[in-house]
Parts: C-alpha cells; sequence; structure tokens
C-alpha cells in the first residue's frame, strides 16, 4: 500500500505496539511495515 495514513502509538506491551490511526476505518494489511518518527526525527520501522 503505498498511500500513509497518521496514526498515534497507544501502548506498548513488550514486542507488541497499538497504534490508533486517524482514519478509524483504516487497518494496514498484515505484514505491513509501519514507519514511526520518534520527537527527534529518527524514523523507525516497526515490522512483525
Amino acid at each position: 500500500m503505498s498511500e500513509k495514513a497518521k496514526g498515534v502509538i497507544s501502548q506498548v506491551i513488550g514486542p507488541v505496539v497499538d497504534v490508533a490511526f486517524d482514519n478509524e476505518s483504516y487497518l494496514p494489511n498484515i505484514y505491513d511495515a509501519l514507519e514511526v518518527t520518534n520527537k527527534e526525527g529518527t524514523v523507525i520501522v516497526l515490522e512483525c
């Protein structure tokens, strides 16, 4: 999927990251990677 949806990390429990997306009807496909930008501007890729 080439479109980018914005979301917020709501909680992290061990290796599990819960993300709430702005558009409630949007969910990434299974095995899609998520790109997260931290406060310092570093991009972190979350993948399973």
